[in-house]
């Protein structure tokens, strides 16, 4: 007899899911999935490209309504088919008009929230996170009429909400914190390299700085930023990139044991044997993730347990940074800054904007950057994965796989004439 699968979360990890059971097994579930946006599963990080013009909101459907037709799935998508409560008892989901689905076997992939800072004005109009594609309409709305935006935070989302809004025409300052650009992932060379890159499309910086309020302009409108130490900044438009948070309050409520996120195992299993979880929402082993590559291993370690095949395990493994901005390439990976036992390999071409730095510990790398020239970023993180001894390649690592392997042949011909 068919089973029942109930997926919470329309999402790139829950969808991935669903198709590798799909690739897997096939007729094993009937399949039902709600979703709180009005479309069908679209690729969130490539919003990016959308708000500043090189792709348009229908290149970044990955499924539209007829897949899930084709395959048979039941969607409920939009607002008021948001998921508001899970009886585990019953095993039934139910949305908010109402609509009931029942499960064997519920998945929650409900992706995370946009952190708001907690300051005066945070909730005045034209103060917006980048998440969805509601905040990217909103955003072009804006561009179209205003001039003045803010964006609040130097890391990935921020940067590439800056330069969207650059693209577009406005006058977009980032506020950051640090007094490093994407200071989780670039250490200062590399963070100085960009802020040049980024200067020169027109993006201002103001930072280290810390906000301190949002001006309303009398009719419940943001009209500018004041900071600590007293400045101010006009502002129409204020974005919030400061990072997310595991959207867990339904799996919560339903008495499914959180701590950051929601705990799950090896198996991406719950604490309810059936009731499974992947993506923003989770915490494995005491990790939370933003990036789609442990998203995506998540999904198929998941889907092998659905199916009923029961052998993958989900191991966590450092992550790739790169940005998508286009024209500015940098790769980020593992321990890029290093400690006392660590030793430092760098190459810097100012002239060529190019920066590589690579840290090693007990013969391996353990961490990586580059900044202008990432083509070698995918050996480096073989080699960081594999943790393959580097000694007999140490003098030659930071010229890249290309020139090393030239040395090598050359020097095995070199041999052999010999």
């Amino acid at each position: 007899m068919t089973q029942q699968l109930v997926v919470i979360g329309n999402g790139m990890a829950g969808m991935k899911a669903v198709e590798e059971l799909l690739a897997a097994a096939p007729e094993k579930f009937s399949i039902t999935v709600f979703g709180a946006e009005p479309y069908g599963n679209y690729n969130r990080i490539m919003l990016s490209p959308v708000l500043c013009g090189e792709k348009s909101i229908e290149d970044i459907i990955i499924n539209d309504r007829q897949w899930y037709q084709d395959n048979h799935i039941t969607l409920h998508a939009g607002p008021d088919k948001a998921v508001v409560d899970i009886d585990r008892q019953r095993k039934v989901v139910t949305a908010k008009d109402g609509t009931e689905a029942h499960y064997d076997r519920l998945l929650i992939a409900t992706g995370s929230n946009p952190f708001i800072l907690p300051i005066p004005g945070n909730d005045l109009e034209g103060v917006i996170a980048f998440r969805d594609i509601y905040d990217v309409n909103k955003m072009l709305s804006y561009s179209e009429t205003k001039q003045h935006a803010v964006v609040l935070g130097g890391g990935l989302l921020g940067l590439e909400a800056a330069n969207g809004l650059a693209q577009r025409g406005m006058h977009v300052t980032v506020v950051h914190s640090n007094e490093v650009l994407l200071n989780r992932q670039l250490d200062g060379t590399a963070g100085h390299l960009l802020q040049l890159e980024l200067e020169k499309r027109g993006v201002h910086f103001k930072m280290p700085a810390k906000t301190q309020a949002l001006i309303d302009n009398g009719e419940g409108h943001v009209s500018g930023v004041q900071f600590a130490d007293g400045s101010e900044l006009t502002c129409d438009l204020f974005v919030m990139a400061i990072g997310v948070r595991p959207n867990m309050k339904l799996a919560e409520s339903a008495g499914i044991h959180c701590e950051r996120g929601i705990v799950v195992s090896d198996t991406l299993q719950t604490y309810d044997p059936s009731v499974y979880a992947v993506g923003e929402c989770i915490q494995h082993r005491g990790d939370t993730f933003g990036l789609v590559a442990p998203l995506f291993e998540q999904a198929k370690v998941c889907a092998n347990h659905l199916s009923g095949h029961g052998v993958a395990e989900y191991k966590t493994l450092p992550s790739a940074t790169k940005l998508k901005v286009t024209g500015i390439n940098l790769f980020s990976l593992g321990d890029f800054l290093g400690d006392e036992e660590c030793e430092i390999i760098r190459f810097s071409d100012p002239s060529a904007s190019v920066y590589k730095k690579l840290v090693i510990k007990n013969h391996c790398i353990v961490g990586v950057v580059l900044y202008g020239d990432t083509k070698d970023g995918a050996w480096y993180q073989s080699l960081l994965e594999q943790r393959t001894n580097i000694e007999d390649m140490r003098e030659l690592l930071i010229f890249g796989q290309a020139y090393f392997q030239t040395e090598l042949v050359q020097t095995e011909l070199a041999g052999e004439v010999g």
